[in-house]
């Protein structure tokens, strides 16, 4: 006997204001709010199997509006996942609970992503959905066939990110990506009409989404716009019109249940609209019973999938496609290596970028690269990736145009997915547009690369707008975050090979617009991944001639520089080492003794990087010398900039040598 429709969407009502009560934290309007269409979509229409949660054709669920985390925690417990446990919900965002307060992909299987930020959600469901398609080109319906379902609130459709996800989306013709939009027409601050007053309908329209509506507490009117949304070929946004924190009888329909508890009294008045006398977390047997028979729902096609892969031809290539490349990026990059070790390139790193991603993605079809309309100056596309488009969606190169941070949650989304591995380029100044997808990123523990060029005022004349300062450090804050300023042709190609070795943390590639001499060369004619020298983050790229008194630490272009510097130290009889640290983070993890050799107590520590002398001093020390700048760039030619700014071999080895006395 099953439970009736009413019963199981409250079973998500009692359980998210339940948790929430307990916690005396969270969002409770959301889950109550939105119940209906979630029962809807979870009993009927998702395709998931609790049983094998990365299933890689299941449907993919995006809870865009992640404050409304408690409706994925009560629909995973509900549909029988292994957790959360009702335990698991009792702890709901307390230390140790994996019921986190915003859903975090790391924590339980079934939540595909981390949300919370928002509008990011549905901008990583556009990667998600860029993915299936893109797969399904290779593996067709048999292998590939599953579709991306979101819900959203009014704050995702508002944020900036939503209408540059929503355009890249109705221009690829996403018709498997479906949203759910909660509108409630409620925020913190109160009524939506507060701050907007715009169409939304009328601008997904615009984009090329196909829109409907429905009452999203109303079964079959729901049911009907799904259905509606299936049959379109289009991008679904689906309207559902709800009541925020629906049956509490008198906190509904206002801020008042957005964002903070109930409170006991309401709680209790709730129990009594809804018809739910059951104490708080109890489940009765015949709602849970329909609710785990409608999580078993996925077992049958999950069991013909299978069976459907291990008959294809195609199943060791499909295999191949969606497991990870982490070993394989180093050997693809051997023979490139040794060829530069004997013909040297002297290139800017944005073109050794490209030169390296030419046997990488010849290599590697999981590579998808793409561009915030800056492939040109990105290098960012070669002759393996052709566009990925509306009309080809095999291809392995996406133009996002001028969208930074809905390329970088799109790409997280892609990444998430399973199946590519994707990088993207913009400048280094506008990891600033991006930066908490790129933070995302690191949390979520993505493999994604972005290509970040014109990383100095070596990019010369365009000014402090575009000249990076604080950037580099600034994304070396990050947690779980590899930040690569690498310092000619064979460190770009290396700093590529671990940027692709480590599928659980993503990578910042910062690489220059100008030229930069190889300096590297002999000792790299037999280079293997196990040789890489950049893996170590920091290493002794020159030991000094004369006796050791300094250690130049330098990243990128300016390692050059400190060559320079070097030769003049030990035109002087002072020995210098020069220390080429293309990875801070990689330095970081090495053992004391490896970091005290190449950092030694003894001698003056000197680093020199065009950007902020700000975060140097943990490897200089309080009596060590920094050189770079910690004011804005200016225009003009990038060998006069650096003039300008003091970093040249005479202006800095002067200043070397009275500070050694």
């Amino acid at each position: 006997m099953s439970a009736s429709f009413t019963d199981c969407a409250n079973a998500i009502r009692a359980l998210s204001m339940d948790a929430v009560e307990a916690a005396n934290s969270g969002h409770p309007g959301m889950p109550m709010g939105m119940a209906d269409v979630a029962t809807v979509l979870f009993q009927e229409y998702l395709k998931f199997d609790p049983a094998d949660p990365h299933w890689p054709d299941r449907d993919r669920f995006v809870l865009s509006a992640g404050h409304g985390s408690m409706l994925i925690y009560s629909l995973l417990h509900l549909t029988g996942y292994a957790r959360p446990t009702l335990e698991d919900i009792k702890a709901f965002r307390q230390i140790g609970s994996p019921c986190a307060g915003h859903p975090e992909n790391f924590e339980l299987p079934g939540v595909e992503c981390t949300t919370g930020p928002l509008g990011q959600g549905v901008a990583m469901a556009v990667g998600m959905a860029i993915a299936e398609r893109h797969l399904n080109t290779g593996f067709g319906d048999e292998l590939v066939d599953h579709r991306t379902w979101v819900i959203a609130g009014d704050g995702c459709l508002m944020e900036g990110i939503n209408h540059e996800a929503i355009g890249l989306a109705g221009h690829l013709k996403l018709g498997r990506l479906i949203v759910l939009w909660d509108d409630n027409r409620i925020t913190i601050d109160g009524r939506v009409s507060l701050s907007s007053s715009e169409d939304i309908p009328a601008r997904y329209r615009a984009t090329g989404w196909h829109v409907v509506e429905c009452d999203g507490h109303d079964p079959d009117s729901v049911r009907a716009a799904l259905d509606a949304a299936l049959a379109d070929d289009r991008p679904s946004l689906v309207r559902c019109t709800t009541i925020i924190g629906k049956g509490a009888p008198n906190k509904q329909d206002s801020s008042g249940s957005h964002g903070s508890p109930l409170g006991a009294a309401e709680v209790a008045a709730a129990r009594e609209t809804l018809g739910w006398p059951y104490p708080a977390f109890e489940v009765p047997g015949e709602i849970r019973d329909t609710w785990l028979r409608a999580g078993k729902r996925g077992a049958e096609p999950r069991a013909a999938w299978q069976a459907r892969l291990a008959a294809s031809s195609l199943r060791g290539e499909f295999e191949g496609r969606i497991a990870s490349i982490a070993d394989k990026a180093g050997p693809a990059l051997e023979a490139y290596i040794a060829k530069l070790a004997a013909e040297p390139a002297n290139v800017a790193s944005r073109k050794a970028s490209e030169m390296a991603l030419g046997p990488l993605t010849e290599k590697l079809p999981q590579l998808i690269g793409g561009s915030a309309d800056l492939t040109g100056s990105n290098n960012t596309k070669t002759g393996s990736t052709k566009p990925l488009t509306a009309d080809d969606y095999s291809g392995r190169y996406l133009y996002y145009g001028i969208r930074e941070f809905g390329m970088a949650a799109a790409m997280n989304g892609m990444s998430l997915h399973g199946g590519v591995v994707p990088y993207g380029g913009t400048f280094l100044v506008f990891s600033d547009y991006c930066r908490n997808a790129i933070r995302l990123s690191a949390l979520q523990r993505t493999g994604v690369v972005y290509v970040m060029t014109h990383d100095s005022i070596g990019l010369g004349e365009d000014g402090p707008t575009h000249q990076p300062i604080e950037h580099v450090m600034s994304l070396r804050l990050i947690p779980n975050l590899n930040v690569y300023r690498p310092a000619d042709a064979i460190e770009t190609a290396e700093c590529w090979a671990l940027a692709l070795a480590t599928p659980n943390t993503p990578s910042v590639l910062a690489l220059s617009r100008q030229n930069l001499p190889q300096l590297r060369g002999e000792s790299d004619e037999a280079w293997t991944a196990a040789s890489n020298r950049s893996a170590r983050g920091g290493y002794r790229l020159r030991a000094a001639k004369a006796a050791r008194k300094v250690v130049l630490v330098a990243t990128g272009s300016e390692v050059s520089l400190a060559a320079e510097v070097a030769d003049a130290l030990e035109a002087q009889g002072v020995g210098a080492d020069l220390v080429s640290m293309p990875c801070t983070e990689l330095f970081d993890a090495q053992d004391a003794a490896y970091r005290a050799d190449l950092l030694p107590a003894d001698a003056l520590i000197v680093s020199i990087e065009a950007g902020t002398t700000f975060g140097w001093e943990r490897y200089t020390g309080t009596n060590g010398l920094r050189f770079g700048i910690d004011k804005f760039g200016a225009s003009g030619p990038a060998p006069k900039l650096y003039a300008h700014f003091g970093l040249t071999a005479a202006a800095i080895a002067p200043q070397v040598l009275a500070a050694l006395g």
